[in-house]
C-alpha cells in the first residue's frame, strides 16, 4: 500500500505559479501511476494530469493544457505538479492520487475511479 502526501499549496494572485508536490513516506512510488484531482467549492472532483509509473506518459485536462506540468522524479521518490498563470478559477484542494493498476485507455488516467490510494489534499486558492 501506498500514502500520497500533498504539500506546497498556498494563496497565490491571478498570473502566478505554484509547485505542489506528491511523496510517499515509506513507499516506492515508482512503482504507482499518479494523478492529480482538484474539488472546487460545490463542484465535482476533477481530475487535471496524470502520469505513468515510469514518467513515459502524461496526460491533461483541457482546462490545464498548457499551463500545468507534471513530473516525477523516482530516484526521488516524488511526482511533483507546476501550477502556471493561475487563474481564480484553478482554485480548490488538490489531491494526489495513487495506483498500480491504471487503465492505458486514452483519457482514463484521469478517472478518479482509476485509483485506489489517495492524499489528504493541499488547498491552492488563486485570488488577488
Amino acid at each position: 500500500q501506498v500514502q500520497p502526501v500533498e504539500s506546497g499549496g498556498g494563496l497565490v494572485q491571478p498570473g502566478g505559479t505554484l509547485r505542489l508536490s506528491c511523496v510517499a513516506p515509506e513507499s516506492i512510488l515508482s512503482l504507482y501511476n499518479i494523478a492529480w484531482f482538484r474539488q472546487a467549492p460545490g463542484k465535482d472532483r476533477e481530475g487535471i494530469s496524470c502520469i505513468n509509473n515510469k514518467g513515459t506518459s502524461t496526460n491533461y485536462a483541457d482546462s490545464v493544457k498548457g499551463r500545468f506540468i507534471i513530473s516525477r522524479d523516482n530516484a526521488r521518490n516524488t511526482v511533483d505538479l507546476q501550477l502556471n498563470n493561475l487563474k481564480p478559477e484553478d482554485t480548490g484542494i488538490y489531491y494526489c492520487a495513487a495506483d498500480r493498476f491504471v487503465s492505458t485507455v486514452p483519457g482514463k488516467c484521469l478517472e478518479s475511479l482509476q485509483y485506489g490510494f489517495w492524499g489528504q489534499g493541499t488547498q491552492v486558492t488563486v485570488s488577488s
